[in-house]
């Protein structure tokens, strides 16, 4: 699978027109601030580009990111202003050809981002062996990849490279495709479908249980879209499988509960972070408004309190009690509520429940930003 990757992406793909889907898309669909962002690198990064969006969380100044599977650098060079340059990126690909893009680029992008040296390290290796980059445990930040984990044929050795080079309250924020099912054997061994992200792709309930797996007790989905494959030959290969595209965000926080737990706890978001003054979206369930009061479950309040985005909330309540499951975080309670001794003459009191969590989807409508 590697060699299969390495020659379609060096050699197949000549540029982002070359792709027979939708699983990458341009950056037509980005927010406007990060536009400008794009428009300083250089076009033959931006034309091997071969993600779906850009992937980028709020809060870089000055941090350590790692961006794997990171081709020719373009999303490295777009995080590498974000950090500023008291900040550092690390590329990792194992494409020569795409780090031959990436690397003779170094310096036209240090000039024209202002920097008095450059802030940006690209590396050769594979991302299921990032150990052997001499990368050290906790060292990172933030970790981001674009449609890369499906081309990867260990993506569970891919999430506990992540979790073991996060730092504690870090957050591995990344868009991948996923498949509503899992996908048959005729459709991963195909070299074009692999190629394409399409024959790789997790079915997300298996890509959950690798996630938890690994040690992130609550994935939260950011954003999603489903995937449009028009080529006729590809469609007829698929049949019914369903793809999407979609960004999560995995926080390394040790003791998350398996499940959104309430302690009675409630935020309030201040309206500092820049270019959000109004509202803050922590993920597809999540947002604040700024000065209101939200109840959060356990989860959601550690997501907030013990990460980089602690100084722009307010944080009321502690975890000394406990309500049972949060509304719409958990699982149905198991138990019938019904008391086995209560008669049609003396009914017994139902037991209060938990409200049953809507079950998690992706892309049942277009979002208005590419993942």
């Amino acid at each position: 699978m590697h060699e299969l990757v390495q020659d379609y992406y060096g050699r197949t793909l000549q540029s982002s027109a070359d792709l027979k889907t939708s699983a990458c898309c341009d950056a037509s669909a980005l927010p406007a601030a990060l536009k400008p962002v794009l428009g300083r690198i250089h076009p033959e990064v931006l034309a091997r580009y071969y993600g779906c969006g850009l992937v980028s969380p709020p809060l870089l100044e000055g941090c350590r990111v790692l961006d794997l599977g990171c081709g020719s650098g373009r999303d490295v060079y777009a995080l590498a202003q974000l950090v500023g340059e008291q900040g550092e990126v690390v590329g990792v690909d194992m494409t020569p050809e795409q780090l031959a893009v990436a690397r003779r680029h170094e310096d036209y992008h240090r000039a024209a981002f202002g920097f008095a040296r450059s802030n940006v390290r690209f590396l050769a290796g594979y991302i299921e062996r990032l150990g052997e980059l001499g990368l050290e445990d906790a060292s990172f930040d933030v970790i981001v990849s674009n449609c890369v984990i499906n081309l990867c044929p260990d993506k569970a050795a891919v999430l506990r490279e992540v979790f073991r080079l996060l730092k504690a309250g870090g957050e591995f924020y990344f868009s991948d495709v996923y498949a509503d099912r899992r996908v048959p054997a005729a459709v991963r061994d195909d070299p074009v479908l692999y190629g394409e992200c399409l024959g790789g792709a997790l079915y997300w309930q298996d890509f959950l249980a690798l996630a938890r797996a690994a040690g992130f007790a609550d994935p939260r989905l950011v954003e999603d879209r489903p995937l449009a494959v028009t080529d006729a030959a590809l469609v007829a290969k698929l049949g019914n499988i369903r793809f999407f595209s979609a960004t999560w965000r995995l926080f390394r926080l040790d003791g998350l509960d398996s499940a959104g737990e309430d302690y009675g706890q409630a935020v309030v978001y201040r309206g500092t972070l820049p270019g959000e003054p109004v509202r803050l979206a922590l993920d597809k369930r999540h947002a604040f408004d700024a000065g209101r009061v939200v109840p959060v479950s356990g989860n959601t309040w550690r997501m907030l309190h013990d990460s980089r985005l602690r100084p722009h909330f307010d944080f009321i309540g502690s975890f000394e009690r406990h309500y049972g499951l949060f509304a719409g975080e958990g699982p149905a309670m198991p138990f019938d509520t019904a008391s086995p001794a209560a008669d049609a003459d003396n009914p017994a009191p139902p037991l209060a429940q938990a409200p049953t969590a809507a079950p998690m989807t992706l892309g049942s409508a277009a979002r208005k930003s590419c993942c």
